[in-house]
C-alpha cells in the first residue's frame, strides 16, 4: 500500500525562530496518522526545526545536498552534515536547481545515488517547462529526466526513491495542472519506473504532484488514483493551508 505523503518545501523562507513557530502551529493541527508528512526548511533553520519536531512523527527534509563527503566545495552542504541535523529526506533536482543554478542530469544522478547510499530518502523532482509542454514534449522530457536521474541504480535502490512531478510552469505561478493531466503524467512516470524496476516494485513507489498546490485544489489532485501526495511550496508556509492539504489526503491509500 502506498501511504499518502505530503512534504512542504519552504525554499528560501523562514529563520530558525520562524521555523519553530510554524512547526508548532502545524503540530497543533496535525492529527492524521494516515498521512506521512515532512517539512523541508532552509539549511539555516534545520536545527531549530528538528527541535520543534521532537516528539512528532513529522519527518525532517533538506532542500538540496552535494554528492561529496567533504572538501573544497564552497557554499555546499554534505550528507554527513545533514545527518548530524537529523535530516531523513532530501529534495534533489528541483526545477529551481535545474533552471536557476544550472544543475545537470548527471549531477542530479550523482546526488540521488549518494543520498541512497547514505540511507536517506531522495525526492527526485522532474517536470517540463511551459515551452516544452506547448511543443508536446512533456512525456519525452519527463522520461529523460526520470531515466537520467535513476541511471545505474539497482531495482532495489529505485524502489526507495520518491518522485515528484512538478511542471515548471505551475511552480509559484498560481497555475496548476488539471487533476486529470497531472494524474496522466504520473501514471506515465509509473510505467517508466516499471521498465526500470519491474511493475510490482513500481507500484510501491510514491509519486507526488507539485506546482501551486493549495488547500482549495488539493482534494481534486489527491483524489486521483496515481497521485500519492504533494510537494507543496508556498502553501506550506501557512499552517492552515498546509494542514488543509494534509486533511485532503486523509484516508487515501492506493496499491
Amino acid at each position: 500500500m502506498r501511504k499518502p505523503f505530503i512534504a512542504g518545501n519552504w525554499k528560501m523562507n523562514k529563520t530558525g525562530a520562524e521555523a519553530a513557530v510554524l512547526i508548532r502551529q502545524i503540530r497543533e493541527g496535525y492529527k492524521e496518522d494516515a498521512v506521512e508528512v515532512a517539512v523541508c526548511p532552509p539549511f539555516t533553520a534545520l536545527r531549530d526545526a528538528r527541535e520543534a519536531l521532537h516528539g512528532t512523527n513529522i519527518r525532517l527534509g533538506a532542500q538540496n545536498v552535494y554528492h561529496e563527503e567533504s572538501g573544497a566545495f564552497t557554499g555546499e552542504v554534505s550528507i554527513p552534515m545533514l545527518q548530524d541535523l537529523g535530516v531523513e529526506l532530501v529534495i534533489v533536482g528541483h526545477s529551481e536547481r535545474r533552471h536557476i543554478f544550472g544543475e545537470s542530469d548527471g549531477l542530479i544522478n550523482k546526488k540521488v545515488a549518494r543520498v541512497l547510499k547514505s540511507g536517506l530518502v531522495p525526492i527526485l523532482c522532474v517536470g517540463e517547462t511551459l515551452e516544452q509542454r506547448e511543443a508536446g514534449r512533456t512525456r519525452d522530457l519527463v522520461r529523460h529526466q526520470v531515466m537520467e536521474g535513476l541511471k545505474d541504480l539497482t531495482e532495489e535502490e529505485i524502489g526507495k526513491v520518491i518522485i515528484a512531478y512538478e511542471p515548471v510552469w505551475a511552480i509559484g505561478t498560481g497555475r496548476s495542472a488539471t487533476a486529470e493531466d497531472a494524474n496522466g503524467v504520473i501514471e506515465y512516470i509509473r510505467e517508466i519506473l516499471g521498465e526500470l524496476a519491474g511493475k510490482n516494485r513500481a507500484d510501491t513507489i510514491r509519486i507526488l504532484y507539485g506546482g501551486s498546490v493549495n488547500k482549495e485544489n488539493a482534494a481534486s489532485l489527491l483524489g486521483q488514483p496515481h497521485i500519492d501526495g504533494a510537494l507543496v511550496g508556498g502553501a506550506s508556509l501557512k499552517a492552515d493551508q498546509f494542514l488543509g492539504i494534509i486533511r485532503s489526503a486523509t484516508g487515501k491509500e492506493s496499491v
